[in-house]
């Protein structure tokens, strides 16, 4: 009777003993990462300010396709994340859009973006508010002079 309890005690001690090892790694760990969070700002604490009509989606755009004619009512960031980009603002010409280079167009102007006609185009867009769909970018408005921004 004694060994079995003898044996229940070691056992009880090492799940025990077990339990506040896994709590203190835990608690260590979290420690660190609540700390190497809270280092990231100096200054002051930023606060995160959520924006309910904020739309981010990223498309694939095939080689030749582009969207219509339109505007933003907020504006309109755009970023190529894979490929080659293609933008234009009415009136402007058709500029060239390289992965890592943003391109902004403010509200209420118009304007399209797509793929350039060999390549494909991975976009990210960024808008806020309505998006006012206007007319269809024709073959030859697409085909316009390109200036290449890199």
């Amino acid at each position: 009777m004694r060994t079995n309890q003898k044996k229940k005690i070691t056992q009880i001690t090492t799940s025990i003993l077990a339990t506040v090892t896994l709590c203190a790694g835990v608690l260590f760990t979290q420690t660190a990462i609540i700390a190497a969070q809270s280092s990231n700002f100096q200054g002051g604490e930023p606060q995160v300010i959520q924006a309910p009509d904020v739309t981010s989606i990223r498309i694939l755009f095939p080689a030749g396709t582009r969207t219509s004619w339109h505007t933003h009512s907020w504006g309109d960031l755009l970023m190529i994340e894979e490929g080659i980009g293609l933008h234009q603002t009415r009136g402007g010409v058709i500029e060239e859009i390289h992965p890592g280079k943003p391109s902004f167009t403010g509200s209420g102007i118009e304007h399209w973006h797509g793929a350039h006609p060999d390549m494909d185009a991975l976009q990210l867009i960024i808008d806020e508010g309505s998006v006012d769909w206007l007319d269809p970018v024709t073959d030859s408005q697409y085909a316009g002079h390109v200036s290449a921004s890199s």
